[in-house]
């Protein structure tokens, strides 16, 4: 039997995405190939996509088509049944979920939604289906303003159903629970002697998940975008209906409000529009302009002068059925929303014991290590012992993206620098909302004459002026690494817009390298389908010497083990063993004879051709005896020219995700990116300097 894991609701609007993603993030995360299955789906035509598959085929990159992960529409199990063919329906379901057991680690099944067939049907299925595929049942309830005793019983009433139908119930999760009433159910559960056996959890209530994206907005009213289209991700949380005039109205502005009113206020409509330039004022998220009407040609000249704006849509219909419309949405988490995701993920593992469930559903782990396995264990580990990271390119757009998913997981407390009122500016008009977030201009920094006394002295001797130190301390990386050296940061990430060597000079100059360590090198870590590669150095030094070569090998090594890779060092040249000579070669041989003086504990092979490193069946001819030959973890290359162009070619042709390059060396730890990096990118280094500063 495969490995599987079936989560059912016990009734509609339980809140089972958010579920259902941290699920994934955490099985993605602890096993190889999962797959994502739903026997039926809650649309009645298969033009239309299931939004729950849309969401984690797409966020997690599972390697599986769409038709794959789902046996009916809602619409096609309703027709099978009103013709008395609940055998075949059940028949074709296990036989798409059997092909998916043979081909995947792991199957995820989601049951179905309570809003299609009957709920007695519905049960039923979830029921026969979960015994059937011989999957552990975690239970998703919605505790959303209900009594808590009540709520308590209603799930314990439905995990003993469960088992009465044959069933295996792990757990619950008891969703969307008022915030204040969560102790409460964790006590009452604990309190219950059949319940306290089992894993129960308690998730709150987030209202900026729940809540609609300007987007979602859009599509329910069939809205005409007239400003604002590069906004329409933003999240509205109110709806405020406009009928007084501008200064009573104003009043009742909160927080991530979305204004409704007729097309020809224009006082109302020009008011929200300056508001939105307003750092003193509540956010408005968009607006809906009813009945048809549109400003006027003064007004729209007016406002396309602003300098920035909000999202405004029209609609034909009158203020009271637009309202009407509105509260009758479904609202989803699509795919897109990155920052819905985001806030689900941190929910989701603030209130679950992340340990104990994974154990619940997975026994063992698989040896190998996949690209989703390595990036969540980064997070994972930056998260034990919370770091204190400085961005010096504070006002820059994928920094501020990134700021905010690593602010949403909790993954290190972020230092922007720049000038305060610039990005706080942005990050209103990108519709960011981050808390806990510290913004330092250098210049107005009260540390400022300090960080300038302190580079002077550790530089006067190398001919810099006061006046000179005072100069460069006003430049981001030079102020953002005082701020490591003097303790103030733990680390540092930089390069979205700079240069490496602007990046790493500063470092150079005065945080300088480890005892025993002469040079700073880099490694990628290459995450391929089944395991993580370790690269170096691809980034910073050109032609290192055989004392160097081995001080990249020791550092990489030691980098690896940091971040959970067995270390096994491949000194890589264009020969195996004693076959070649050459100058390239014995540099390599020195090298390796150095490394083994130096760390006799360490696995190393040298020199060694790429494919007697990686392939066992070419390791038995060439070195059968080796330890690390077909077997390599660690790869050393023997110039930047080599490895730059290896870790970019495997990246392209193998699909790999290179995550790097990352500084090593150095007494303390910066990191640079590449001035094309994603906001996944940046994340990811963020994550890999605070793990560098917990070490250190």
């Amino acid at each position: 039997m495969g490995q599987n894991i079936y989560i059912a609701t016990t009734e509609p609007q339980s809140g089972k995405s958010v579920v259902a993603l941290g699920l994934m993030e955490l099985l993605k995360g602890s096993t190889g190939k999962v797959a994502f299955f739903r026997p039926i789906i809650n649309v009645e035509s298969r033009d239309i996509q299931d939004s729950d598959i849309e969401l984690l085929l797409n966020h997690f990159k599972l390697k599986m088509e769409y038709l794959d992960s789902f046996t009916f529409t809602v619409g096609e199990a309703r027709e099978m049944i009103n013709n008395d063919q609940s055998d075949e329906l059940i028949d074709a379901i296990m036989g798409k979920y059997k092909y998916l057991e043979e081909n995947y680690d792991l199957v995820f099944i989601e049951g179905t939604d309570y809003e299609g067939v009957t709920s007695a049907f519905e049960f039923d299925i979830n029921t026969i289906l979960a015994k059937n595929f011989g999957s552990p049942v975690l239970l998703v309830t919605n505790g959303k303003d209900k009594n808590i005793t009540d709520s308590v019983s209603s799930l314990k009433l439905s995990m003993e159903r469960f088992e009465e139908r044959g069933c295996t119930v792990m757990g619950a999760i008891v969703n969307r629970v008022n915030i204040p009433d969560l102790d409460k159910v964790r006590e009452v559960v604990k309190n219950d002697a059949y319940l306290a056996n089992k894993v129960i959890y308690a998730i709150p209530e987030d209202e900026s998940i729940s809540k609609p994206t300007m987007c979602e907005i859009k599509k329910a009213l069939n809205a005409e975008i007239l400003w604002g289209e590069d906004q329409m991700p933003r999240h509205a949380h109110h709806y405020l209906v406009a009928a007084a005039n501008l200064s009573n109205f104003l009043k009742y502005v909160k927080e991530r409000s979305l204004v409704i009113t007729p097309g020809d206020r224009a006082d109302i409509i020009v008011g929200s529009l300056i508001s939105a330039n307003s750092i003193s004022f509540p956010h408005i998220m968009g607006m809906v302009l009813t009945g048809g009407l549109k400003p006027g040609k003064y007004v729209r000249r007016l406002i396309k002068g602003l300098t920035s704006s909000i999202p405004v849509l029209t609609v034909e219909e009158d203020t009271f059925t637009t309202v009407s419309r509105l509260n009758q949405m479904k609202v989803k988490i699509s795919y897109r929303d990155t920052r819905k995701i985001e806030t689900a993920l941190g929910v989701f593992e603030a209130n679950i014991n992340s340990e104990e469930l994974t154990a619940k559903i997975i026994a063992t782990k698989p040896s190998v290590v996949t690209p989703k396995m390595f990036e969540h264990n980064l997070i994972k580990r930056a998260k034990r012992k919370i770091m204190r990271i400085v961005l010096p390119e504070g006002n820059e757009e994928r920094i501020l993206r990134a700021a905010d998913l690593l602010i949403r997981r909790n993954v290190a407390e972020l230092v922007l620098l720049g000038k305060e009122e610039e990005i706080l500016s942005k990050i209103k008009k990108l519709g960011l909302k981050m808390e806990n977030l510290s913004i330092i201009d250098p210049v107005n920094s009260p540390d400022f004459e300090d960080y300038t006394q302190t580079y002077f002295e550790l530089r006067k001797h190398k001919g810099i002026t006061l006046d000179i130190a005072h100069d460069l301390m006003m430049d981001a990386s030079y102020f953002g690494t005082m701020m490591v050296h003097k303790g103030h940061a733990d680390g540092m990430v930089s390069g979205a817009v700079h240069t490496t060597q602007h990046t790493i000079r500063p470092s150079l100059e005065f945080i300088r390298t480890q005892p025993g360590i002469s040079i700073v090198s880099s490694v990628f870590f290459m995450c391929l389908e089944d395991r993580v590669l370790v690269y170096g150095d691809c980034a910073v030094n050109p032609n290192p010497n055989s004392e160097q070569l081995a001080e990249i090998a020791i550092a990489s090594a030691d980098t690896a083990r940091i971040f959970g890779v067995e270390p096994r060092v491949a000194m890589l040249s264009y020969s195996t063993g004693d076959s070649g000579k050459g100058e390239e070669v014995e540099k390599v041989r020195k090298a390796t004879e150095i490394l083994h003086q130096r760390r006799p504990d360490l696995k190393a092979e040298g020199p060694i051709q790429y494919d007697a490193a990686v392939d066992i069946s070419v390791a038995k001819t060439k070195l059968p005896d080796s330890e690390v030959a077909g077997r390599a973890t660690v790869f050393i290359f023997p110039d930047l020219n080599t490895g730059n162009n290896t870790y970019k070619a495997v990246q392209r042709s193998a699909n790999a995700l290179a995550i790097g390059p990352v500084l090593q060396g150095l007494n303390k730890p910066v990191n640079d990116l590449s001035r094309g990096c994603t906001v996944p990118d940046i994340v990811n280094t963020v994550a890999i300097t605070a793990i560098q500063a917990q070490k250190e």
